[in-house]
């Protein structure tokens, strides 16, 4: 299962440089994943400084 950006992101981009395969970009008023291209790692969560990357 893919990972999900809520709407608590602050659009840093920290997620987006931490995806190894370049899932994560920026969307409209947040980050967004792309959950076709997400190989569920959990990358992204561990480097989101508010928390808002969770498991979908």
């Amino acid at each position: 299962m893919a990972y999900v950006i809520s709407g608590a992101c602050i659009s840093c981009g920290s997620c987006a440089g931490e995806c190894p395969v370049g899932a994560i970009a920026e969307g409209d008023g947040k980050y967004e994943i792309n959950a076709d291209a997400c190989i569920d790692c959990g990358s992204c969560a561990g480097s989101c400084p508010v928390g808002a990357i969770s498991q979908g």
